[in-house]
């Protein structure tokens, strides 16, 4: 059978995007599939696959209240094949699918012609609705705003096994050497490390080390920051379940708490990753994180399955 799919990007932090509305595969069959067309040798490549399903249980969870309405689901698969809760950057490449292809309710208005113009759109993952205000040109969307809802700073929630939490520049053991840690969940776990310059890592080697640490139950993205003033830092990142990646979503948003955690710096940065750069901005009102940044499509196409 063929398999239509929509190549996306977001700082170039790449997945293969599946209408679940109109394209079907079995469960069982998914772990496989994603990784073979995440496999950038055999396959389309990418870090992963994302499929866009219609919301089946309209009383999901948002982080400020329940029942909340969602427009869509985004069910996350890892290169690897394995399920994720979250993916800041796909998120805003499935809000930018919708309106692009005029799924929304507030979908996109052809007499709008090369005008700017505002939308939105609720997207749920792992059971969380994540509000999305889209900025558009006519028919398509180029830009998201993304409530990315509040950190989770409980170690057993992240999860990491802690004696206390929050979990502030804590010693942990990585592969005979100790570092300092944050740890962060923003749906999906996160352990962040300051280090004077990022280029200088060797992420294949080291990345692995904190991703598979025993401490981290569910294993652990893992971000590398540079800090380059009190609204700029630099980040790489080492992703659970895909490895290196141009660009982490959340990961940019635990590195912004982590950064205001450990007094380096204020609440609203421009976190720079190989890809691109997001804004981010933890409300110190209301606890949520906001980020903001690009999504573009790479191409579409059908692959035989």
């Amino acid at each position: 059978m063929l398999l239509h799919f929509t190549k996306m990007e977001g700082c170039g932090n790449d997945y293969v995007y599946i209408n679940g509305v109109t394209e079907h595969v079995p469960e069982a069959d998914k772990p496989a599939l994603v990784r073979r067309l995440s496999d950038r040798h055999f396959g389309i490549g990418s870090d992963g696959v994302i499929w866009i399903n219609p919301v089946k249980d309209q009383t999901v969870q948002s982080g400020k209240d329940n029942g909340a309405h969602a427009d869509f689901e985004m069910e996350m698969w890892n290169a690897d094949g394995t399920r994720a809760e979250m993916c800041g950057n796909g998120i805003r490449c499935v809000a930018k699918y919708v309106y692009d292809h005029a799924m929304t309710r507030d979908f996109a208005d052809p007499s709008a012609n090369d005008s700017d113009r505002m939308s939105h759109v609720d997207i749920v993952s792992a059971g969380v609705v994540h509000p999305i205000d889209l900025y558009c040109r006519g028919d398509k969307a180029c830009k998201a705003k993304v409530n990315m809802g509040r950190p989770i700073l409980n170690a057993p929630d992240i999860p990491v096994q802690a004696e206390k939490s929050p979990i502030v520049s804590a010693p942990f053991t990585v592969g005979g050497k100790e570092y300092a840690l944050t740890c962060v969940s923003m749906g999906n776990p996160h352990a962040v490390l300051f280090v004077d310059d990022t280029s200088a890592l060797d992420l294949p080697k080291i990345g692995p080390l904190f991703e598979n640490n025993d401490r981290f139950p569910k294993r652990t993205n893992t971000e590398f920051v540079q800090v380059l003033d009190r609204s700029h830092v630099r980040m790489r990142v080492w992703e659970r379940g895909a490895g290196e990646t141009l660009a982490c979503g959340t990961g940019c948003c635990a590195t912004a708490v982590a950064c205001v955690l450990n007094g380096k710096t204020e609440r609203k940065i421009t976190v720079d990753v190989l890809g691109g750069s997001l804004e981010i901005e933890w409300n110190e009102e209301t606890d949520e994180v906001f980020m903001t940044g690009p999504a573009k499509t790479v191409f579409e196409g059908t692959v035989e399955i």
